[in-house]
């Protein structure tokens, strides 16, 4: 729950030829700063335009991720994409001279060996996981492909692919951990059908594939002719038009799905967040896989802070006895029952609304609600925790309103209520003053949210 926002230590540079173009490509890596995210410039265009690796930003899916920005577009993005989300790197500058990152060997090995020798840099700020609370299910209508997302308490993914292939028909890779992701999945190489290729080639695409950089599966037989005048166009040694299978050896038996596993978790990370949860992809493509993370990101912009995840089976990191040593509040004042989570910026705190809480003998003895100045005193609270853990004689010191601002109450919280309170500080600590914004959740909803400037002063005595 503490993890930090990463970055890669050293700048370094690949160059290759592109896919789809054929162009001699420059590529490179850079550290970012905390909260950059992973963003991608065109240092081949006038003012180096910018665009964020993000789904919405998304503009085609043939035979390889897009995203674009006013006229400028970047493509083939997923192998970079994929091993920067699979090592963990939030924060990422990446520089190309041209419309489309080099295809390299058609895997993210080469991303992989790369970021781990340039290294990587934890940050200063919290990482922001996205949690999968409940299933979350898209599919492409009259297709087979979907994918889901399910709760689980950490990130694994399953994937499922079908063709109708006499030589690659079902197949099915899984990673049940990012640990394993250098090892089973980074060297996956990305494949096309030979029956595809004369198609790509009319639509201008797969200009610089070639045997070194892609699986050619070769599944229904062809005139000899064509198949050799197909590997003279693309500079390949000719094939015996009655073999099939497998022209270029295979890493893994399963390889396709592995690549396809490779190009799913490229594709998710436009969502911008890592996740917190379990994949499972059937049949999935860049389509697919980019119109989730278009779902997910409408789901994250309708809520500003996801609600912190409360499982009262895991022991607390303050117990009420603790909180009593950080807080001079005593009943019916202490409105905290424990914390969950406590860090730099942010803290979660808990209480359990009972029936028999001394206001609702007059608020309102019919119809009992909590007051909600008591719940944004709660979140005060838990400010006041927040800022006293960070001192060396805690209970020497208490925290004092001195302001409130955008106070707001989105619905009644009652009798049988679990009050989840988020506050994360806005500003430093300067001169003994902290400003804050604290949610109240219930049931996952927002029920109170307040903006509070608090001072920390010393207790007379």
């Amino acid at each position: 729950m503490s993890q930090k926002q990463r970055t890669i230590r050293r700048p370094f540079t690949f160059r290759g030829k592109g896919l789809h173009t054929g162009l001699d490509i420059t590529l490179t890596l850079r550290p970012a700063p905390e909260n950059h995210g992973i963003k991608i410039t065109r240092v081949d265009l006038p003012g180096k335009p910018v665009i964020d690796a993000l789904a919405e930003n998304v503009d085609g899916t043939t035979r390889g991720t897009v995203i674009k920005r006013g006229d400028v577009q970047v493509s083939t993005i997923e192998h970079a994409l994929s091993a920067l989300y699979a090592l963990g790197v939030d924060n990422c500058l990446l520089e190309v001279d041209a419309p489309e990152f080099p295809i390299l060997d058609g895997s993210a090995r080469a991303y992989v060996e790369a970021i781990q020798e340039a290294d990587i840099e934890e940050q200063a700020e919290d990482r922001d996981c996205f949690i999968v609370r409940k299933r979350i299910e898209y599919g492409l209508p009259d297709s087979g492909s979907r994918i889901v997302l399910l709760p689980d308490d950490h990130f694994s993914i399953d994937v499922h692919i079908g063709f109708k292939s006499r030589i690659l028909n079902n197949q099915f890779a899984t990673l049940s951990s990012l640990e394993q992701y250098k090892e089973e999945i980074a060297d996956a190489r990305t494949f096309v059908f030979v029956r595809e290729i004369q198609p790509l080639l009319g639509m201008g695409l797969i200009k610089g594939g070639d045997l070194d950089n892609a699986i050619v599966i070769y599944d229904e037989p062809m005139a000899q002719e064509a198949l050799d005048l197909m590997a003279d166009s693309l500079h390949q040694s000719r094939h015996d038009a009655s073999r099939l299978g497998y022209i270029t050896p295979l890493k893994h038996e399963n390889e396709p799905a592995r690549h396809k596993l490779l190009d799913v978790i490229g594709d998710l990370s436009l969502i911008g967040k890592p996740i917190q949860g379990k994949v499972i992809a059937y049949y999935p493509g860049h389509k697919v896989n980019t119109e989730t993370a278009k779902l997910v990101r409408r789901m994250l912009r309708h809520q500003e802070v996801q609600p912190p995840v409360y499982d009262d089976t895991v022991p607390p990191v303050l117990d009420v006895n603790a909180i009593r040593r950080l807080l001079p509040h005593r009943w019916p004042m202490l409105l905290v029952d424990k914390v969950i989570d406590i860090r730099d910026k942010v803290i979660v705190g808990i209480k359990n609304v009972s029936g028999n809480e001394a206001f609702f003998v007059g608020h309102f003895p019919d119809e009992p609600v909590m007051p909600g100045v008591l719940v944004v005193e709660a979140l005060a609270q838990c400010g006041g925790m927040l800022v006293l853990n960070k001192l060396e004689d805690p209970e020497a010191y208490s925290t004092y309103f001195l302001k409130l601002d955008n106070v707001k109450f989105r619905r009644k919280v009652v009798p049988g209520d679990t009050l989840v309170f988020r506050v994360q500080l806005l500003t430093e600590i300067r001169r003994g003053i902290a400003t804050m914004r604290g949610l109240a959740f219930v049931g996952g909803q927002v029920v109170c949210e307040a903006e509070f400037t608090a001072q920390i002063a010393k207790n007379r005595g």
